[in-house]
């Protein structure tokens, strides 16, 4: 359950769904003992409005998911910067 703005130098708790953004990934389990790869899960992350202005989340290759900076509205019309701050959230 969603409780808190995923950045984690943010905090802020969740009260009301008007403001912010969820963010629904699809994320592999744990490998089992078989080397076979686990059941895959829907995670929910929360950025509150403030941190929806700076940040955005992504997942990976490998399904962690990252806090990454957005891009000024006037850079190359794509809102997600390059991961030169990255931030891995713990599952």
């Amino acid at each position: 359950m969603i409780s808190n703005c995923a950045n984690p130098d943010c905090g802020k708790p969740l009260h009301y769904l008007r403001e912010g953004r969820i963010y629904i990934f699809n994320t592999p389990t744990a490998t089992v003992a078989s080397g076979k790869t686990g059941q895959r899960r829907l995670e929910h992350y929360w950025l509150c409005g403030v941190c929806m202005e700076k940040l955005t989340l992504a997942q990976d290759g490998q399904g962690r998911i990252h806090l990454l900076k957005r891009r000024a509205p006037h850079d190359c019309g794509d809102s997600v910067t390059s991961t030169a701050r990255t931030t891995r959230l713990a599952s």
